[in-house]
Order: C-alpha cells, then structure tokens, then sequence
C-alpha cells in the first residue's frame, strides 16, 4: 500500500518500513546420509505483521569430508514454513584424496514472499551424502521487508 501525498504516516507503517535481520548459526554437525536433515540451531522463528512480507534469505553451508570415499553430491537448502524451496547450494565430494579433513563452504541467495502475516520458520536443510558432514560454520541469514 503506498503512501499518499497529505497522509498522516502512523510509528507503525514506519517501523514496517525498516528491514529486519534475523540470524542462526549451526549449533551441531549433520551426518550424511541424510536427505533434507534440518541443520541443527540453524531455524529462525520471526512474526511479520502484514501479509506478502518478503524474505530475503543469505544461506551457507559448511561441508566437510568425513572419509576418503567417492565423489558424491551434496545439497544445501532452506524450508520455508515446511515447504522446502526449488533452488540448491551444491557441494561435490570432488577432493576424496585430500583425506578427511577437506572443508568447502557454499552458498545460496533465496527470495520470495511470505502471503500471511503472522509466525513463520526458515531454517537450513542439508542432503550430505556419506561420507560428508554439514558443520557449526553453517548460517542463515533472513532480512524481512514488509509492505507498509
């Protein structure tokens, strides 16, 4: 709704004008196999105040190499209200002779529109594969921008 010249403009539209960041950080590893795991801490609760918010949502997922097998696929996404979005962060086990310990971070940017105002739950969902973990250097980051 816009706002129109002459109109008293109320504390409310104007906080509604301001982005909101939320951010949750991965508080434990998710072992593969595991097909859309919820990334454990990474789960963010918010309340919007009018319907058609929209959702801006910066996602990172730590991969790590647990053994020296393979060179399997890995997803990273992110569930909105329990809807698990189109769009994947891929990791490709591509570096099983580097031994154990190889780490690779990817990303993902996700946008879209909550239609209802009201509570709603983003939160990291990871498919590593075996041999592959998602680790506590994962995050979510959700700026909210709501329509005045």
């Amino acid at each position: 709704m816009p706002i129109l010249s002459g109109q008293i403009v109320t504390a409310g539209q104007l906080n509604r004008l301001q982005p909101k960041t939320y951010r949750a950080a991965a508080t434990s590893a998710l072992a593969g196999p595991a097909t859309n795991g919820d990334v454990p801490g990474a789960t963010i609760t918010l309340t919007t105040e009018m319907p058609n918010a929209v959702y801006v949502v910066d996602a990172w997922f730590d991969y790590r190499i647990t053994s020296t097998s393979g060179t399997a696929l890995g997803s990273g996404n992110i569930s909105v209200d329990g809807a698990i979005e189109s769009e994947y962060a891929v990791f490709r086990d591509s570096h099983a002779g580097s031994g154990s310990n190889f780490t690779d971070s990817v990303g993902h940017t996700y946008r879209g529109t909550l239609p209802a105002a009201g509570s709603h739950t983003l939160k990291l969902v990871a498919s590593p594969a075996t041999g592959q973990q998602v680790n506590i250097y994962s995050s979510i980051t959700v700026t909210i921008y709501e329509v005045v």
